[in-house]
């Protein structure tokens, strides 16, 4: 659940062996992605070409292209399921490209799913190049890919599976809700009802590990995580903090890592 960028997927698909693997998001445009690249990474990598070679060198230039290609995601917003192959290749180009070329690489939607981050300042963006993106549908051959809430899950594991949760992160503070990437927001009602998933799912015999942000960085004597994941194993890990529009507030906190194995 909460595949996100598949960093942990695919460095399992790399050094590990699976009878099956399960992937699901809520996020629907990035299951559409997942599923583009799955089915024919090719037709992707040939409009996000088009799109790459098209960008001007000049600022001023690059802003009308860029929201040019934002109004157009975003006109097709909830139609999705009415494309053709060649159109879900296309609008799967258009994520890439926005992603790579809006402010600090954010996906961010309001609440219509209308993507909403500026555009970036990078003066040569780092476009996916065409055999990573090869790799990446090489790699998801044989994944089963679902739109669904992270309850369900529970539908496919069993005692021999391991399940990484990486929700969404409980904000360190009022300013942070920017790093929720679909247009319902992940309160702490949600992280309450992930634990109790959490619980379940051990109780069914399988391998559980979740990530989360440290509240203890803000504030010492909040103890929420601790409380809901109490009798299981939580680290406290050093990370760099990726994403802030002030340069100098991005630096090493401590996140969170819960598991129920040794």
């Amino acid at each position: 659940p909460f595949v996100g960028g598949g960093a942990v997927l695919f460095h399992l698909l790399e050094t590990r062996r699976f009878d099956e693997v399960h992937i699901s998001d809520l996020n629907p445009e990035l299951v559409l992605c997942y599923r583009a690249l799955q089915a024919d990474a090719q037709k992707v990598i040939g409009h996000l070409s088009r799109l790459v070679d098209a960008y001007p060198a000049e600022q001023d230039e690059r802003k009308v292209t860029f929201y040019g290609i934002r109004d157009e995601w975003n006109s097709k917003v909830g139609g999705t399921d009415a494309l053709s192959e060649d159109g879900i290749a296309e609008r799967t180009a258009q994520t890439l490209f926005l992603n790579k070329t809006c402010f600090n690489g954010l996906f961010r939607v309001n609440r219509k799913g209308e993507f909403n981050v500026p555009i970036g300042s990078y003066l040569n963006p780092s476009f996916p190049r065409a055999d990573d993106l090869l790799d990446v549908q090489s790699a998801l051959q044989g994944v089963t890919i679902h739109n669904a809430p992270f309850e369900e899950c529970a539908e496919w594991v069993g005692e021999r599976t391991f399940v990484y949760f990486d929700p969404p992160y409980r904000p360190l503070s009022k300013t942070s809700h920017f790093v929720s990437y679909s247009k319902g927001d992940f309160n702490d009602k949600d992280q309450e009802r992930l634990a109790a998933l959490f619980h379940t799912l051990d109780g069914m015999g399988a391998q559980l590990l979740l990530s989360n942000s440290d509240p203890r960085n803000t504030v010492p004597d909040d103890d929420f995580f601790d409380d809901l994941y109490s009798g299981f194993t939580i680290d406290r890990v050093q990370a760099n903090r990726a994403i802030n529009s002030n340069p100098d507030r991005r630096g090493a906190i401590t996140e969170l890592l819960v598991r129920n194995y040794a």
